[in-house]
């Protein structure tokens, strides 16, 4: 079996808890991962908006998290 779609970078996000969750960019855009939540995520057409979306699933007092490049 193979997959059609091509991750071409990946950022995680990082808490004062640790890894809280990572982006991926594909042929889609960007699509998020949510550790530890279920039904999270969804897919954004720019690295921004799907940072955004990482900070506002944290909570409204939630520091904003850093985002690295793997």
């Amino acid at each position: 079996m193979t997959n059609d779609t091509t991750t071409s970078a990946t950022w995680v996000a990082v808490g004062p808890a640790g890894a809280v969750g990572s982006i991926h960019r594909d042929d889609g855009g960007f699509r998020v991962e949510l550790y530890n939540r279920s039904g999270s995520g969804g897919t954004y057409p720019s690295l921004e908006s799907a940072k955004g979306a990482v900070h506002a699933a944290l909570g409204p007092l939630a520091d904003r998290p850093e985002f690295h490049a793997h």
